[in-house]
C-alpha cells in the first residue's frame, strides 16, 4: 500500500476521528452520571445549610451519599410554585430531584421577562422552607438559598454560591460564615418598597436589611436584586402561610393543631386555627 497518497491520508486520518470520537462519547457517557450525582448533591448541601441542618463543609466532607440519605429522610416535600403560590407540581422526594443552578437560571429569565414561572419549594419535616434565588453579580451569576421558619417569613438561614466573584471581597457571599449569619433572626417585609435589603453603610438595625460587604458593592447589590426579584416572585407562597392564622401574621399561632406544617395547606386556611380569620 503506497503510504504516501492521499487517498490513504485521508482514510487514516478518518478512521482515527472516528475512533478518538468514540472513546471520547464513552468516556462522557461514563461520567454524566457520576457528573450529576455531584450536581444533585451540591445542590442539596446548599439546600440543607440554608435550613441549618449543618455547615456546608461538613456535608461536603461526609459525602454524596451521606448527603442524599439525610435530605431524603428529612425532606417532607417538594415543589414548585406559579406567581400566585399555587403548587404547580411535585419534585420526586424519593430520587431527591432538585433544581439545578441551570434550572434556576431559566425560571430567572420568566420571572424578569414576566412570564409564568414555576419555582422551586424545599419542606422539611421540622417545618423549615428552604426557596432559591438567582442573579447577577459584578463578573458572573450568584445563587443561593433562604431558609425560613414555618411562618415563611422568619428567615433561619442562608447559603450563597457564586460563578466568579473576587476572592476576598465578592467571593465571600460564599466564603464568609459571618456574612450568612447576618440573615438569621431578618425577616421579609413585603410592605417595604424593598422586602429585603443588603444596605451599604448599614442596615441601622432594621429586621429586613443586612450590611453589605465592604469593597463588593457591587456584588453585594447583585445579591441583594436576586434576593427581592425572586422574593417578590414567590410572595403569594410566603403570604400564604400568614393566612392559617391571620391574628399572628408572621408568627407561629399556637393555637394550630398543625403548628409547623403550614406547607399542608398552602394557600388555603388550615380550618385548625380558633383565630382564623
Amino acid at each position: 500500500m503506497n503510504t504516501n497518497n492521499n487517498i490513504y491520508t485521508v482514510v487514516y486520518t478518518a478512521v482515527i476521528v472516528i475512533i478518538v470520537s468514540a472513546v471520547l462519547a464513552f468516556a462522557s457517557s461514563s461520567l454524566k452520571s457520576k457528573q450529576e450525582a455531584n450536581e444533585k448533591a451540591e445542590v442539596i448541601s446548599q439546600i440543607l445549610t440554608a435550613g441549618k441542618f449543618g455547615e456546608k463543609a461538613e456535608w461536603t466532607a461526609k459525602g454524596n451519599d451521606a448527603i442524599l440519605s439525610f435530605y431524603k429522610e428529612n425532606i417532607a416535600e417538594a415543589y414548585t410554585v406559579n406567581a400566585a403560590g399555587e403548587k404547580v407540581k411535585d419534585l420526586d422526594v424519593t430520587n431527591a430531584q432538585v433544581y439545578t443552578v441551570s434550572d434556576l437560571k431559566a425560571q430567572n429569565y420568566n420571572i424578569k421577562d414576566g412570564n409564568d414561572t414555576s419555582l422551586p419549594v424545599y419542606v422539611f419535616n421540622n417545618g423549615t422552607v428552604v426557596v432559591p434565588i438567582y442573579g447577577g453579580g459584578l463578573w458572573g451569576p450568584v445563587w443561593g438559598y433562604i431558609g425560613f421558619a414555618a411562618d415563611r417569613n422568619n428567615i433561619i438561614g442562608a447559603y450563597f454560591d457564586h460563578a466568579s466573584e473576587t476572592p476576598g471581597l465578592g467571593g465571600k457571599i460564599k466564603d464568609d460564615p459571618a456574612f450568612r449569619q447576618m440573615f438569621e433572626g431578618k425577616r421579609i417585609d413585603f410592605s417595604d418598597v424593598t422586602p429585603f435589603a443588603i444596605v451599604k453603610g448599614g442596615a441601622n438595625g432594621k429586621a429586613n436589611a443586612i450590611d453589605a460587604i465592604s469593597g463588593a458593592t457591587m456584588t453585594s447589590n447583585g445579591v441583594s436584586d436576586a434576593i427581592n426579584n425572586w422574593i417578590n416572585a414567590y410572595k403569594g407562597f410566603l403570604s400564604s402561610a400568614k393566612d392559617c392564622c391571620g391574628e399572628h401574621e408572621g408568627e407561629h399561632c399556637g393555637d394550630c393543631e398543625n403548628e409547623g406544617q403550614h406547607e399542608a395547606h398552602e394557600g388555603e386556611h388550615c380550618g385548625n386555627c380558633e383565630n382564623e380569620k
